[in-house]
């Protein structure tokens, strides 16, 4: 006898006024099987994660969850299941261990099973040293396995998780997924949002979805075979003298540079790029980034992509703009940037990893000229940050993690505002904001409040305010988190255009991937600096021939630890 589906969903859609959050999505999930819902922000995961939690009634479709149909049987279903959202369903005042207990008191679990329950999940999580520490101080990375062990508390069959590992770092990412591979090997089905793309890999099925219709649903090793001979590598050349050439093409949907002289690209057809003599382009096996950006890529281009370089040749001279000596921020007894030094020139591109909590936000801040360094001493543009800090701000570009526009104003309104405030001329306005607009590719969008805007526009809208005033250095804090692979490798291709006029640029990400994009890294963990210097060097650095970003990351992380441990 086949087994019944765990979720039965055929036509599924929610309209929201004149809008669909979800369209058209037919979805099967068996027991034991993990399903992924792959998306930018503004796809429709959340919208369809709470459908199949019974939260949210669809406008159109029907839909069964464990036997019950989510119209009917919405209370039944809900106290089956295991939903974590993403926002953090937990009570901050309330230490580890009484969270969990709340969590078992509400879902009816017999005394005489939670204590083992307890005990195995906080072991699972590595939280047994925290059982009383207030929830509301932990880090980011273990109020998500919390979340997950609250969730598991009643041993549900069926997980239902939006973007769980959102805004966490690659190495909580891990142990979040160590734990949902333990409920998997336990039976149960899982369900989960996602904008990782190489989080895919790690489903039974992977079901991409773009403005809330389905993209396509199979194996991650069908997708990727959909995507096969549609991507390609091309090594030998300098990169730049590609890509005008690239960029004529309309059947190229885009292309990225990677470490050395290798450049990515993305077809809409399976015939190779027409590329100058000399120079071949190989097949290369597709990514789940690759899959998505081909699956999502319109039937023609709507815009040119920016040019690369349109400033100074790649031999100009380049001046140190940014240096830091032995930086260190306290926070009373809490040393969140601890004796930091560094120096990053003009055009130079630096990417800062680690943790959450290691210190890359406040290393940022203190080079902005918005935090006084507690010791040690830091220069931006020639000026000291501590003393000079107006002087700073004037010569720097800063976009932060959560946008700082105005959703009431339109994307020309906040150009302005931008301008003005960072003292651009009032003769000059007009021509400032044409021309960061073009070079963001925002041409169509100035009349629409930022409200309306996708995060895809409102992530362009925002690096062009940080620009208009033509900063020294720009300073970038998680800028492509939440969008789809097409509009992050626009995003770097916009990067890569200013850091070719000259600009110096640091930026701190999550994806690791994003990585190979830069000129060099720089490691943070416990806000010290225990790495900084090329992708390939620091490969070196640990006797490693070949190695994977997150496999560098990991690899130092672990030295710092057993150094540590030593000591």
């Amino acid at each position: 006898m086949s087994p019944e589906p765990m979720i039965e969903a055929a036509g599924l859609g929610r309209r929201f006024d004149h809008r669909f959050g979800g369209e058209g999505i037919d979805l099967q999930v068996w027991p034991g099987e993990v399903v992924g819902v792959v998306g930018p922000d503004g796809a429709g995961k959340t919208t369809l994660l709470q459908m199949l939690a019974a939260i949210l009634r669809p406008s159109t479709g029907r839909c069964r969850v464990l036997g019950e149909d989510v119209d009917g049987g919405a209370a039944r279903i809900q106290a089956r299941i295991g939903y974590m959202s993403q926002g953090f369903s937990l009570y901050d005042r309330l230490t580890v261990a009484e969270n969990l207990a709340f969590a078992a008191d509400i879902r009816d679990v017999p005394r005489a099973a939670f204590q083992s329950r307890r005990e195995g999940l906080l072991a699972m999580a590595g939280l047994q040293r925290f059982e009383g520490r207030r929830e509301g101080a932990l880090s980011g990375g273990m109020r998500k396995k919390l979340a997950l062990c609250a969730n598991l508390i009643h041993e549900p069959p069926l997980l239902i998780l939006d973007e769980p590992s959102l805004g966490v770092d690659p190495l909580s990412r891990r142990e979040l997924w160590r734990i949902l591979d333990r409920a998997k090997a336990d039976g149960r089905s899982i369900v989960f949002a996602t904008s990782y793309m190489d989080e895919a890999d790690a489903s039974d099925r992977v079901l991409l979805l773009s403005e809330g219709r389905p993209l396509a649903l199979g194996t991650p090793q069908e997708l990727r075979a959909s995507a096969r001979g549609r991507v390609y590598r091309i090594k030998g050349a300098r990169p730049g003298a590609l890509e005008g050439a690239l960029q004529a093409q309309p059947d190229v949907i885009s292309f990225q540079r990677r470490a050395g002289d290798e450049l990515r690209v993305q077809l809409r057809t399976a015939a190779p790029p027409v590329l100058p003599d000399g120079l071949a382009a190989t097949p290369a096996e597709p990514t789940m980034e690759d899959v998505f950006t081909v699956a999502s890529a319109p039937a023609e281009r709507r815009a040119p992509e920016p040019q690369a370089r349109t400033g100074p040749p790649p031999d100009a001279p380049r001046e140190t703009v940014i240096e830091a000596v032995r930086a260190t921020r306290r926070f009373g007894d809490f040393t969140a940037v601890d004796d930091v030094t560094l120096s990053v020139r003009s055009g130079e591109v630096l990417g800062l990893l680690g943790p959450n909590g290691a210190g890359k936000t406040t290393l940022i801040r203190i080079l902005c000229g918005l935090l006084a360094p507690s010791g040690g001493a830091a220069k931006v543009a020639g000026f000291d940050v501590a003393r000079q800090s107006e002087a700073v701000r004037a010569r720097i570009g800063y976009m932060s993690q959560r946008f700082s526009l105005y959703p009431d104003l339109t994307a020309r309104e906040n150009l302005r505002f931008f301008a003005r405030a960072y003292g651009v001329p009032r003769r000059e306005l007009a021509a400032r904001i044409a021309a960061v607009a073009a070079r963001a590719g925002l041409e169509g969008d100035g009349h629409e409040t930022v409200a309306a805007l996708s995060g895809a526009v409102r992530q362009r809208l925002a690096l062009a305010c940080a620009i208009v005033h033509r900063p020294q250095v720009l300073f970038l804090d998680e800028p492509t988190s939440g969008v789809d692979p097409l509009s992050r490798f626009r995003f770097w291709r916009l990067i890569a255009a200013l850091a070719a006029d000259g600009v110096a640029v640091v930026v701190t990400t999550h994806y690791l991937e994003e990585a190979t994009f830069c000129d060099r890294l720089g490691l943070m963990m416990d806000g010290r600096m225990i790495a900084l210097g090329p992708l390939a060097e620091l490969t070196q650095q640990l006797g490693l021939e070949t190695a994977t970003v997150e496999d560098v990351f990991l690899g130092f992380i672990a030295r710092e630890r057993a150094n540590a441990r030593a000591a």
